[in-house]
């Protein structure tokens, strides 16, 4: 028997169905963008997922600008790239569950979620694009000695604290870690009458953007400190102060408030519920250039799959991602001549993806998407199979921070067939 629901943000009830053509779930910017591209692909039956209570992810709490310059080529806020994309599904048939988790993901492609309406549910379905995002690394996965005081947060949750809930974290702040998150809430913190003490970063170089850099510390004259990190915490009931070390050297810093940017991970539990094959580098599952994971109607993309730096990258790949899962539901998700092939990651990349080539008959030119392990000024990024150059082109810059995308011509393409394992990694410029 079909449930009946209300969609909080519409305010209208519709009717939930037991089967499916396609199941999104996550409803920030990587499964809006893969549900409203399926729908525009001609699946009509299509559900979106989210356990929040409103659409867009993390992308409401995100008030600061620098989205949508690629997509749109304007500078917006998190909450206006989200309402486009909201008003464009809205004006889609496409059947919305908030507040909704889901529990669960079975091999007869079925899906388990549990609601306030519903209670225990499950829904049937021909495809799955799984677009979670990802959380964030907390206190207890850095084993920080110390006490264990209040006034401790990751740099999201002090951020959803003052831009959704209207509290201030702490008055006085230092930040551990140099991921993009951090960098903004050094700013936000600042703008909000804070005192932000310095931002710490264990590696040598930063792990965010140059952007957020320069326009959230160097223009508020906060400094970075590389090659350093928090090796104690003090105080009891509220934060008093942090011990600052480089390895060899070590200074307190008195602070209320400690905010933690120290990377994020793929939200992965439902991944490898659903037995998808994980990649130990991106900790989000493997997928072929169709972003079709090893199980064959399970597709992937946006933060779960690989942590991006820009949105606009996420919702340009769950794009990829809703017309990939389109054509299979169709049926047409054919593969040209050619056997499977593997992208591994060479010397100097991080990780690589897709992971795995299965030559499908694609519109869309292959592009790569990589990390580099450590900063590389004038380097080559070569793609190879056994000592063979396939492709090459030369690199004034890569930054860890930085998600790296490489387009393919289609010659390249063509010359992976009946290859062995391939290789993309760095060199220096030749002479």
């Amino acid at each position: 028997v079909s449930r009946r629901l209300i969609y909080t943000d519409r305010e209208d009830q519709i009717m939930i169905k037991e089967n499916y053509d396609l199941v999104v779930i996550g409803a920030g910017p990587a499964g809006l963008g893969a549900a409203i591209e399926a729908k525009r692909s001609g699946i009509k039956s299509i559900l979106l997922i989210d356990r929040e209570k409103y659409l867009g992810g993390i992308l409401g709490q995100c008030i600061h600008p620098g989205f949508g310059l690629q997509i749109f080529k304007k500078e917006l806020t998190g909450p206006e790239y989200a309402r486009i994309f909201i008003d464009q599904l809205l004006n889609e048939d496409i059947d919305v569950l908030t507040n909704t988790m889901v529990t669960g993901i079975a091999k007869d492609r079925s899906v388990m979620i549990i609601n306030p309406e519903t209670g225990p549910f499950r829904i049937q379905t021909k495809a799955l694009i799984l677009a979670m995002g990802c959380r964030e690394r907390t206190r207890g996965a850095l084993n920080i000695p110390g006490t264990r005081p209040s006034g401790i947060f990751t740099a999201g949750t002090a951020q959803r604290f003052i831009n959704i809930e209207g509290y201030m974290p702490g008055k006085k702040a230092l930040i551990l870690g140099s991921g993009d998150i951090g960098l903004i809430m050094a700013r936000r913190m600042t703008l909000e009458g804070a005192k932000v003490e310095m931002v710490c970063e264990l590696m040598s170089y930063p792990g965010g953007l140059t952007r957020n850099i320069v326009q959230c510390l160097d223009d508020y004259e906060i400094p970075l400190l590389l090659g350093h990190t928090v090796s104690n915490i003090h105080g009891t009931r509220r934060l008093e102060g942090v011990t600052v070390t480089d390895g060899r050297k070590e200074f307190y810093v008195g602070c209320d408030t400690l905010l933690l940017s120290v990377g994020l991970i793929p939200e992965n539990e439902l991944s490898k519920n659903a037995q998808a094959a994980i990649d130990p580098a991106t900790l989000g599952p493997v997928v072929n250039e169709a972003m079709q994971t090893s199980v064959e109607w399970i597709f992937a993309c946006g933060n779960v799959l690989h942590v991006h730096d820009l949105a606009d990258n996420v919702t340009l790949e769950a794009q990829h991602a809703g017309r990939s899962a389109a054509m299979y539901i169709k049926g047409g998700l054919v593969k040209e001549s050619g056997e499977r092939v593997s992208i591994k990651a060479g010397y100097g990349i991080k990780y690589v993806l897709p992971q795995l080539i299965d030559f499908y008959d694609l519109s869309s030119a292959l592009s790569l998407s990589f990390r580099v392990m450590r900063p590389a000024k004038d380097t080559v990024l070569i793609l190879e199979s056994n000592g063979h150059v396939l492709f090459e082109t030369k690199k004034e810059l890569l930054l860890p921070g930085e998600m790296g995308i490489q387009k393919l011509p289609s010659s390249v393409t063509e010359d992976m067939k009946g290859r062995k394992d391939l290789i993309l990694r760095l060199d220096k410029v030749r002479a």
